[in-house]
């Protein structure tokens, strides 16, 4: 069958996961599509991959909404899809922007999206419901800090640390009392995130006002990623993968997993928060660490390519039948593996 052909604008068209985004929506079998991408960074590889690219300000420029407006009216999209997470709350509170031009914005509502970048909001709305947390406290000052890191075990368990609203890893630590300096110096990379608890207090014992951090229990199990669609807050498609090999702080291979306690949680948390589209929530082990209401490093199969199947249902092609069809269809003997490429052009 070979449906309309598709337009969509794509943001952040140089992150990590866009190179394979762009590659399977276009082989989606069905229709052509065309893709104009944006990026702040003027050589992102996505300029190079898309059929249209602009560069764009920073998500959190009061000029973004603005450029990103323009290139939507002279395109005209079907869809505007956003990949990064400083980007989708500026979409989203411009939704109605990007609506009267003709365009559907696959974002969550603003509510929705703070909830998700504050973790302790997010941590907090979810107290109540059966979805399995670490431990957390929200220390005021140093003396509470201390307090908190013993309380949660120190220094006989690990503990760990970081702000509530932060982007990937940046902040994160783990304190335990045992750190091989020296070895960390001389055999590690340097982005070491171990450190003892009297460095994190000679670190912050001059900081006016204490900076706001969450204290976590250090939870010493598997990673595991849930990439969901949802509508309304309720999940409509779903995938679970382990994360494995991290590097940089980017997982750099993935297999599909059967966890229906997973997707359970999952499934409480979208309507806990009130999640649209699409969604990326982090486990270790089974505790719920974050939530990311942006897409995220799929597992693609040919059969089911998670972005593309959420564009249909944003432009009503898909309904329940369809859905469960198209879930029946996730096989959890799929892998991936993650890894660099390059592309070459000469300058004009």
């Amino acid at each position: 069958m070979t449906l309309a052909p598709l337009k969509i604008v794509l943001t952040a068209a140089g992150c990590p996961g866009a190179a394979a985004l762009i590659r399977m929506l276009r082989t989606n079998g069905e229709r052509d599509v065309t893709i104009v991408g944006t990026d702040v960074r003027a050589e992102a590889a996505g300029r190079l991959l898309c059929d249209g690219f602009e560069t764009v300000p920073p998500g959190a420029s009061s000029e973004y909404v603005g450029v990103l407006a323009s290139v939507v009216e002279r395109e005209r999209p079907d869809v505007l899809f956003v990949q990064s997470s400083a980007e989708v709350g500026p979409v989203s509170r411009a939704r109605a922007v990007f609506e009267r031009l003709g365009t559907r914005a696959l974002v969550a509502s603003p509510a929705a999206i703070d909830l998700c970048n504050d973790k302790a909001a997010m941590h907090a709305a979810l107290a109540r419901r059966p979805v399995p947390q670490p431990e957390t406290l929200e220390p005021g000052d140093l003396d509470e800090f201390v307090a908190a890191c013993e309380r949660l075990g120190y220094p006989d368990r690990p503990v760990c640390f970081k702000p509530p609203v932060s982007k990937g890893s940046r902040g994160f630590r783990i304190l335990r009392p045992d750190v091989d300096r020296a070895g960390i110096v001389l055999h590690e990379r340097p982005n070491s995130v171990v450190m003892t608890l009297d460095e994190a207090v000679a670190a912050f014992r001059d900081l006016i006002p204490f900076p706001r951090l969450l204290v976590m229990e250090f939870v010493e199990a598997p990673e595991y990623t849930v990439d969901a669609l949802a509508a309304g807050g309720e999940l409509l498609l779903y995938q679970t993968k382990t994360r494995e090999a991290i590097d940089t702080g980017l997982a750099m291979s993935f297999r599909t997993v059967d966890r229906p306690d997973l997707v359970a949680s999952a499934r409480e948390t979208c309507r806990a928060l009130g999640l649209d589209w699409f969604v990326n929530l982090q486990f270790k082990g089974d505790k719920l660490l974050e939530v990311n209401p942006r897409v995220s490093t799929f597992v693609y199969q040919e059969d089911f390519i998670l972005p593309y199947l959420g564009i249909k249902y944003a432009l009503g092609e898909l309904e329940g039948q369809d859905l469960a069809a198209a879930q029946a269809r996730v096989r959890t003997s799929r892998r991936t593996l993650r890894y660099h490429e390059q592309l070459f052009w000469d300058e004009r």
